[in-house]
């Protein structure tokens, strides 16, 4: 045992001061610290001394082996039962190494990844696992019996003023563009409309007073469709109540209310939303001026329908993009064939706005160059001339629609001069003066086809056309 402990010292010296740090201060530190320097120099002191040495520098060892061990694991030293010391063959672990490692850490179970490999951070569960439903616990201390059969259903708070006008306003006004009843339904089903249902009606009528007349139209029918749905009889009548006491109101941004009004009553009352007896009601009970007006100008059109036939159902007219074409094209032409009767340039511009159709304009110029075409005079010219330079300096007829109509009567000018067969000069002097007035460029100018004189295919073809020369 000396021997060992003596090769071990060698390749590990031990130092009398790190001896005297682990013995407690005395008459004993010196007595032993004299032994270990007789042990070092290989004077051995008699046994019982010796075995007391021995054995506290074993537990020396051991601490020192225990404290290398901590520090760095599975690389330390470790001392046999006979007191030698063993180098660990343990290869190092790397903390990487580590952390990739998913077996337990409590040394139990088979390697395998918790979890089943569903456990990681963000993941609700394994792929294609389905969660049946919780089955309620009658031994939960929370349990409650009456909550078995309650049916949860999401709550709607009603509007107030407020919300109602900023939640109602943009769906009537979509309306206005799409012209889909069946989406305004659905719209306000999704609402709590409470006591703000009779106000629908009254919201989109004070609206359609400040729009179009197609828009009044679609705001007729809305009213028609949400009748049975959305609203009641009575709703509908409570906003026309509502509306007659406002009239002195809607007056101010809308001078004509009274009549529109009239006419919304009387159309309402033709689709059966409104009774009968609402005008008769109010007989001798009136006294705002521009309440009467409204209900005699509805009294009127309904005795007008019931004697002489009126529709009231097309009291509004149907819009541009509504109505067809074939009806669109008799307009222009009526339109075109009224100015040229009165000369009145701004009531024709007017007309025009009034269809509504801007995608349309092509068609009015188109007719208008047929019209010129066809009555060979010069008055029709320079009215349709006179007509066209202000609809273009006004921006009622675009650029673009300008063309469009001038291409279409070139394209077609080979069918037109059967009918008119001056209509290539005419169409030339009608060019010519537009460019000069500045309603066309010189690129559409340059456009115009002219007709080439007759040309023979030989001389002795027999008189037959060469049609490529026209």
């Amino acid at each position: 045992m000396a021997t060992d402990c003596e090769a071990w010292l060698n390749a590990n010296p031990v130092e009398a001061g790190d001896l005297s740090d682990s013995f407690p201060s005395g008459d004993e530190d010196n007595t032993f610290t004299g032994n270990v320097n007789n042990e070092i120099n290989g004077n051995w002191i008699s046994a019982p001394t010796g075995s007391i040495h021995e054995a506290r520098l074993k537990a020396k060892v051991k601490r020192r082996l225990r404290k290398n061990s901590s520090k760095d694991s599975g690389r330390g030293d470790s001392l046999s039962d006979n007191g030698d010391v063993v180098r660990s063959v343990v290869p190092p672990t790397s903390p990487k190494g580590k952390l990739l490692n998913r077996r337990s850490k409590m040394g139990k179970g088979r390697g395998l990844p918790k979890k089943g490999g569903a456990g990681g951070k963000g993941v609700w569960g394994s792929p294609g696992e389905v969660y049946g439903e919780d089955e309620v616990d009658v031994k939960d201390p929370n349990y409650d019996a009456e909550q078995e059969n309650c049916v949860y259903e999401t709550v709607v708070l009603p509007l107030d003023d407020e919300t109602f006008e900023k939640t109602v306003t943009p769906i009537v006004q979509e309306y206005f563009e799409h012209g889909d009843a069946n989406e305004v339904a659905e719209l306000l089903a999704e609402l709590n409309l409470g006591s703000m249902r009779g106000d629908v009606p009254m919201l989109a009528v004070s609206l359609a007073l400040e729009a179009k007349a197609s828009h009044r139209e679609l705001t007729s029918r809305l009213l028609s469709e949400l009748c049975g749905c959305v609203l009641t009889a009575d709703d509908v009548e409570a906003s026309f109540h509502k509306l007659l006491k406002e009239l002195p109101d809607l007056v101010l941004d809308t001078p004509g209310a009274p009549q529109m009004l009239g006419q919304f009553i009387a159309r309402a009352v033709a689709d059966n939303i409104l009774p009968k007896s609402f005008i008769d009601g109010y007989k001798g009970r009136v006294d705002c001026e521009y309440a009467r007006a409204a209900l005699d100008r509805a009294a009127v059109l309904l005795r007008m329908s019931r004697w002489t036939g009126l529709r009231i159902d097309s009291l509004w007219g149907s819009g541009g993009g509504q109505r067809p074409v074939n009806q669109l094209i008799k307009e222009v032409n009526l339109l075109l064939k009224e100015f040229l009767l009165s000369g009145d340039t701004v009531e024709a511009e007017r007309c025009l706005r009034e269809l509504e159709v801007p995608h349309f304009h092509h068609e009015f110029v188109y007719e208008a160059v047929i019209m010129v075409l066809e009555s060979k005079g010069d008055r029709t010219l320079q009215m349709i001339l006179q007509l066209l330079k202000s609809l273009c300096a006004s921006t009622v007829i675009t650029v673009d629609q300008l063309r469009r109509g001038f291409e279409r009567v070139y394209l077609d000018m080979a069918d037109l001069s059967i009918d008119v067969p001056c209509a290539y000069s005419l169409l030339e002097q009608f060019v010519e003066q537009s460019f000069n007035a500045g309603v066309i460029d010189k690129k559409l100018r340059d456009l115009c086809p002219c007709r080439g004189r007759k040309r023979f295919i030989s001389e002795g073809d027999g008189g037959r056309l060469k049609l490529s020369s026209y």
